[in-house]
């Protein structure tokens, strides 16, 4: 039972191992999984006096929560177009309301906590790849008309001031957006869960469910834990004991890396500490830590295990491409992890029968998303408000199983040869 090798990993400031399930335990609530949506969905319920136990495989935030490039920004996988497509603009504004709310809860969450290994630095910057700006300002209009939240476009010359690069064109920055240790932030949470009076059981798989009748029961090798409530919590990590849930989650495994330490070439390139991602649809995303002293780096998706080595190779030309300046620039460190995706590209969010909730699919959302659908999934099972009929009509949709996945990389190829056609014709 034991975290990956990620830099995240190495760099937590709390390493304390919890036990596993023992017996049985009783509890108003069981979650099964302890990433940010089970955690901040306990934290919720134990914050309003509910007693909560969590049940997790491996350790707090073993998953993509605890592993990925750490952006908290109020975006979603799927695009503006595809989703007032699904809803219509009303429903649509409300929902990109919600991930900015989803932005400032986090932020006040690791405040009030004093997380301090969350390390949050605030700015993004939205990088385009090619010659064309009319629609990115347009974008930052609708933002400031319609929710009050700022976006500052920045041509050639004023991007020059924070990065050197021959590959980028334009950029929006976002400075409400920020970026965040994940590893520590989970952990940091999860102690005020236990503080709360929670129950964290770590190296407890789920091996069965009881979710009939009034008493719901999860079942590990060690124990069990009855319940009013039961929440399945578990991303791109979502075993076969909910086969409903199973097939309606993709595992798509990311890929990231960690250079050396080498603030003065570093800074030969980027000059911003601002999260970084460029806005083609199968892009890149990194951002310096240690105050410009390392790069982490983020990019492709596969659907299929993928040698480590030939990933690092692709995240390699891509960064050099972008920064021609960093060739002598070594990688220490690469990793992976599975996030969860959905058919739709939107989080699942719901119930699947009385008393039985799931919250999953929050890859490509960022951590506002995941957040604030913890808090939704609060108010729902205290009764306080219905905001969670907003993720209705992104449901628990069949992702078609083997051929789900291999379209699902079919289309990842298709976007970069896209990209990669855009940029050239418009360069």
């Amino acid at each position: 039972m034991t975290y990956p090798e990620t830099y995240y990993a190495r760099t937590m400031t709390d390493t304390r191992l919890r036990a596993g399930l023992e017996g049985t335990e009783d509890a108003e609530v069981v979650i099964v999984g302890a990433g940010l949506a089970g955690l901040t969905t306990a934290l919720h319920l134990a914050r309003a006096g509910l007693s909560v136990a969590i049940l997790e495989a491996d350790r707090v935030g073993f998953g993509a929560s605890g592993r990925n490039g750490g952006l908290v920004s109020p975006d979603f996988a799927a695009g503006d177009a595809a989703i007032r497509a699904r809803v219509g603009p009303e429903a649509a504004t409300a929902l990109r309301r919600l991930a900015i709310e989803g932005v400032e809860r986090l932020r006040a969450t690791i405040d009030a906590l004093k997380i301090d290994g969350a390390a949050p630095v605030s700015g993004l910057l939205s990088l385009r790849r090619f010659d064309l700006a009319d629609d990115m300002k347009r974008h930052a209009d609708t933002f400031a008309r319609d929710f009050g939240y700022r976006l500052d476009y920045l041509d050639r010359k004023t991007l020059a001031d924070h990065i050197e690069s021959p590959r980028y064109f334009h950029a929006l920055h976002d400075p409400h957006a920020f970026h965040i240790h994940p590893l520590n932030t989970l952990r940091g949470i999860a102690e005020e869960v236990e503080r709360l009076g929670g129950r964290i059981f770590e190296g407890s798989p789920v091996v069965g469910v009881h979710l009939d009748g009034p008493v719901k029961r999860a079942q590990t090798a060690g124990g069990m834990v009855n319940a009013r409530h039961i929440v399945f919590a578990t991303g791109g990590y979502t075993g076969a004991v909910v086969p409903r849930l199973r097939r309606a989650v993709l595992p798509i495994a990311t890929y990231m890396m960690a250079t050396e330490a080498a603030p003065d070439l570093i800074a030969t390139a980027i000059r911003t500490r601002a999260f970084m991602y460029d806005d083609r649809r199968a892009g890149d995303y990194y951002r310096v830590v240690e105050g410009g002293r390392r790069l982490l780096w983020g990019g492709r998706i596969t659907t299929r295990a993928a040698d480590p080595a030939g990933i690092v190779r692709e995240l390699r030309r891509e960064m050099l491409i972008a920064f021609p300046q960093l060739d002598s620039l070594r990688t220490e460190l690469s990793w992976s992890g599975l996030m969860g995706y959905a058919r739709h590209q939107m989080p699942q969010v719901g119930q699947m029968a009385p008393n039985v909730w799931h919250i999953t699919a929050f890859g490509g959302h960022g951590l506002n998303t995941t957040a604030v659908a913890g808090k939704v999934v609060a108010e729902a099972m205290l009764g306080e408000t219905d905001r969670i009929r907003m993720f209705a009509p992104f449901g628990l949709d069949w992702v078609g199983g083997p051929a789900g996945l291999i379209a699902a990389q079919l289309t990842y190829w298709k976007l970069q040869l896209q990209d990669r056609w855009r940029e050239r014709a418009l360069a």
